[in-house]
């Protein structure tokens, strides 16, 4: 017996019969031997974690574009909290953890620089739309190891694809759009938690807001640390989650629940619209839309600067790809390098 079926033995001993067994994976569009060493969820997780476009995740917004302090967060440190919050939730339900922890390490592959007013523009130009949720699948299935994608399992990409809830609900009632697997329902509670309180520690550091501007009701139930909301959240996940006709139905309780739509709500219209943030979106949207119009009209230097790989897809969406790809100085300086004359650099 190899050391990956003897994990196989474990899981099928261990988990949950609600979680997803590593040898009951639907598999990959490209069938591949098995590793002797790791399970089908195990290796996706090293394949997003050795990828270009996980190594860039550091230098990309996560709110506050280009933040003087060194302890504001990227988007690699918010998928890496994601990861953790994600990784124990799934631990205490006893789901698969390797699989929870791939879709959360992959979740946020395609997002733009800028954070969302990269994406916004995006959605805006490129016909057909963009969300950084299906990016992130285009990433992992065409754009990584030099266009060949990452060939990852159906249920990491149905993870990724499903992860994102924009300012709906997080797990809609009807049931639409939900990931397949309690893990991926796992990760996109794992989300919401890490952004709300990261967010708010961020805004604060900034100056954005005072610890006293937030709601009475949000310290009252969730906490007044950032340790404590975030386990308040978990708990609030773990207690409102029960068994249902044979599966696994997600939710969260009543007032730790009210708690963090009122907590969302504080961000989205003191925080994300505030002046401070509204204004670098601004500057990064002239940047980004420029750059757009620039590579259309100048395909050599597309080329040049891209490669030629997915090359069968449209110009609009190769350069869509291109600036999605870039992280926040990236953009700046291709920018610079291109619209400002050498004499003024």
């Amino acid at each position: 017996m190899t050391i990956r079926e003897e994990i196989e033995e474990r899981e099928r001993d261990y988990l949950s019969p609600f979680a997803c067994l590593s040898s009951a994976s639907k598999g990959r569009a490209r069938v591949e031997e098995e590793c002797n060493l790791r399970t089908v969820f195990q290796r996706d997780r090293d394949r997003i974690v050795y990828s270009k476009a996980f190594r860039r995740l550091k230098h990309k917004t996560q709110v506050f574009l280009t933040p003087s302090g060194d302890h504001y967060r990227t988007r690699l440190t918010h998928t890496l909290e994601v990861s953790e919050i994600a990784r124990t939730i799934g631990r205490a339900m006893r789901l698969n953890e390797d699989l929870v922890e791939a879709i959360a390490l992959g979740h946020d592959l395609g997002h733009t620089p800028f954070g969302h007013a990269g994406e916004s523009v995006l959605n805006e130009l490129t016909p057909g739309g963009f969300t950084h949720y299906r990016q992130s699948l285009r990433v992992v299935d065409v754009l990584e190891n030099g266009g060949v994608g990452l060939n990852l399992s159906y249920e990491v990409r149905d993870g990724i694809a499903k992860h994102s809830k924009g300012y709906g609900e997080v797990l809609p009632e009807n049931g639409h759009g939900l990931p397949e697997t309690a893990e991926g329902c796992v990760v996109r509670y794992a989300d919401i938690i890490a952004y709300l309180n990261h967010d708010l520690d961020d805004a604060i550091r900034s100056g954005v807001i005072k610890e006293s501007d937030v709601p009475e009701e949000c310290h009252r139930i969730l906490g007044k640390t950032h340790s404590g909301r975030i386990l308040t959240m978990i708990q609030g996940v773990l207690s409102g989650s029960q068994p249902r006709d044979g599966r696994m139905v997600f939710g969260v309780t009543s007032q730790i629940g009210g708690a963090m739509q009122e907590l969302r709500i504080f961000l989205f219209q003191q925080v994300y619209r505030s002046p401070q943030v509204h204004g670098e979106f601004v500057k990064s949207a002239k940047i980004l839309r420029e750059l757009y119009v620039y590579f259309l009209e100048h395909r050599d230097v597309l080329e040049k600067e891209m490669g030629d790989f997915a090359t069968s897809a449209s110009l609009e969406r190769r350069v869509c790809d291109f600036i999605a790809s870039m992280t926040d100085r990236y953009a700046q300086n291709i920018y610079q390098r291109i619209f400002m004359p050498s004499s003024l650099v």
